[in-house]
């Protein structure tokens, strides 16, 4: 908690303020299901069980798994042979698999059935004899997974003005990463069917319904607030896409780990605060937020649903 009596703190105490809680906000079904993977290993066979890379991208659920014996490792030299090791929910390229494979390493795949949907869309498109065309962000695990599906037919755009730089292609199809903000992304779409208007896209949305949901539903709320924190990590694409969003709206928008960084400066003369949690950050962080506004004043919390999330994701028989 923070301390009151800390002179910056007291500057912005005693004010009363509503707190806009955005909903859906927080896990989605497939951090869910990676979670209770590694989870369930852990209780059946005990530590340590290897994941490569974060199991999410949230330095909380992260921390909490190490000392319950998950071993987080960067690459698979790392993991002893014959050892059991979860791939994350953002995917691998088949490249991973196979070398998991020669290292006699026992697998687990935590990755979301919605990236899982990308990866068999890319290996069909490029079947085909299409130029892949997919976007997203350099660099991130999603897409570096996608990427190794088909390697020799996948390029890779981030903005309109990647897309106008592509050479003349014949034949082309498009993907995304599933984390992505929408309204960028039918920017970058609309500019490669300008270019390629015989482009395919997939049958139905790449960017998942979880980081869609999340993103309208702090639309609806964040032109009511002085101020939006978006509770997530920093290498949380779908968190950070949450804070782009916010910040185009003209209102002032952080991205917090917890409520340990929010900071008194932000909330001086802020009477409604608009707070969501990324996909990846556990519930229990959004509620120490409000508790951390509470000691500071008193606070109405007023939910907006804009969508309910009933979607499950059945674990693999490994751990079922």
């Amino acid at each position: 908690m923070i301390n009151t009596s800390d002179p910056a703190w007291r500057a912005v105490s005693g004010r009363a303020r509503t707190v806009l809680l955005a909903a859906p906000r927080s896990f989605c079904a497939g951090v869910e299901r990676a979670i209770e993977i590694v989870e369930r290993l852990l209780e059946e066979h005990g530590g340590p069980i290897y994941v490569r890379k974060q199991i999410v991208h949230n330095r909380h659920v992260v921390e909490d798994l190490e000392t319950r014996g998950a071993v987080f490792v960067e690459e698979l030299t790392e993991v002893p042979p014959g050892a059991t090791v979860v791939f994350s929910a953002h995917g691998v390229s088949p490249a991973v698999r196979a070398e998991a494979t020669a290292r006699s390493l026992d697998t687990v795949d935590a990755t979301c059935p919605l990236v899982t949907k990308v990866h068999a869309e890319a290996r069909r498109f490029a079947r085909r004899g299409d130029t892949v065309v997919l976007i997203g962000h350099a660099g991130h695990e999603e897409v570096d997974g996608t990427l190794g599906e088909a390697p020799d037919r996948t390029v890779l755009v981030e903005t309109p003005a990647d897309v106008a730089a592509l050479p003349d292609l014949a034949q082309v199809s498009y993907l995304t990463q599933t984390t992505l903000a929408v309204d960028e992304t039918a920017e970058v779409v609309a500019a490669l069917l300008r270019r390629f208007p015989h482009a395919r896209g997939p049958g139905s949305d790449d960017i998942c319904y979880a980081t869609t949901n999340r993103q309208r539903a702090l639309s609806a709320i964040a032109a009511d607030a002085d101020l939006v924190l978006v509770v997530g990590s920093t290498n949380s694409s779908n968190s950070k896409r949450l804070v782009e969003l916010a910040s185009r709206t003209g209102v002032p928008a952080y991205l917090i780990d917890d409520a340990a960084d929010l900071r008194p400066s932000w909330l001086s003369d802020v009477d409604t605060v608009a707070l969501t949690a990324g996909a990846s950050a556990p519930p229990p962080l959004v509620d120490e937020v409000v508790e951390v506004l509470r000691a500071l004043g008193p606070v109405s919390v007023q939910e907006r649903e804009l969508a309910r999330e009933t979607i499950r994701f059945t674990l693999p028989g490994r751990v079922r």
